[in-house]
């Protein structure tokens, strides 16, 4: 069952680098929003605020923030968010795909454009790149005293398709169905992940030489850092020689 997941350690580890906790508290903010618009503000009954709410206390939002989330969602006046997916080509024919959650589309799909345009990208039609991806839970967990093996043999009944060790954390991986029943699973073990989500990992990655994937990651870190923009996910292939001329 163990395994070595690179795209979730280099995402990790990448967004770890990069992502200002400014920014991860406003993508949480804007999800608590959509959250409780969309099913109200009592998580008991909101599946998908409880795991908001989950994201932000594994994010070490504070509760005041939380709470003032949760009422800007149920204020009506409000902004009304609206979730976009736009997908695209990086210099060297590596595919991006982008989830955002926005108040303003046009000026979203205008910002994207113009970050592909000046690094020699395209902009794509929607849909037309979702095949080279696996839509997956991924779940970060602190490793604390946790008991790995135990752990195991608990949750691959869940639907646990790798489990991944690092020094301080443990990532474990799902099929898109499955997430639900993992996140019961480790409630009823009492483990709180630090995230909890479904990303899209790349089903086969490209490799490029360090200058080229520099310039890629350029590119992906002026969409990350778009406040429109909640996640970045790409096929480069994140060699262990282009993380060290990272560091």
């Amino acid at each position: 069952m163990s395994g070595h997941n690179k795209w979730s350690t280099i995402k990790r580890k990448k967004g770890a680098l990069d992502a200002k906790r400014s920014k991860i508290f406003s993508r949480i903010i804007k999800e608590i929003t959509v959250a409780v618009k969309e099913g109200g503000p009592d998580p008991d009954g909101n599946p998908r605020l409880r795991l908001a709410i989950s994201n932000a206390k594994g994010a070490s939002m504070p509760k005041e923030n939380i709470a003032r989330a949760i009422n800007k969602g149920s204020d009506k006046d409000s902004a009304n968010y609206i979730e976009v997916t736009y997908e695209g080509y990086a210099p060297n024919g590596i595919a991006i795909y982008l989830d955002c959650t926005t108040d303003n589309q046009q000026r979203t799909i205008s910002n994207i454009r113009s970050y592909f345009n000046k690094f020699g990208g395209s902009l794509g039609t929607n849909g037309s790149l979702a095949f080279l991806f696996d839509r997956k839970g991924v779940f970060t967990i602190p490793k604390g005293t946790i008991d790995i093996d135990a752990l195991e043999m608990d949750i691959i009944d869940a639907g646990a398709e790798d489990i991944q060790v690092d020094e301080d954390t443990i990532t474990v991986t799902t099929a898109m169905e499955d997430f639900g029943a993992m996140m019961k699973k480790l409630e009823e073990l009492n483990i709180e992940p630090e995230n909890a989500e479904l990303q899209r990992i790349p089903k086969n990655t490209v490799k490029v030489d360090n200058d080229a994937a520099k310039k890629v990651l350029r590119l992906i870190d002026l969409f990350e850092e778009d406040d429109d923009i909640s996640n970045v996910f790409h096929n480069m292939e994140l060699t262990d020689e282009l993380m060290e001329s990272l560091e």
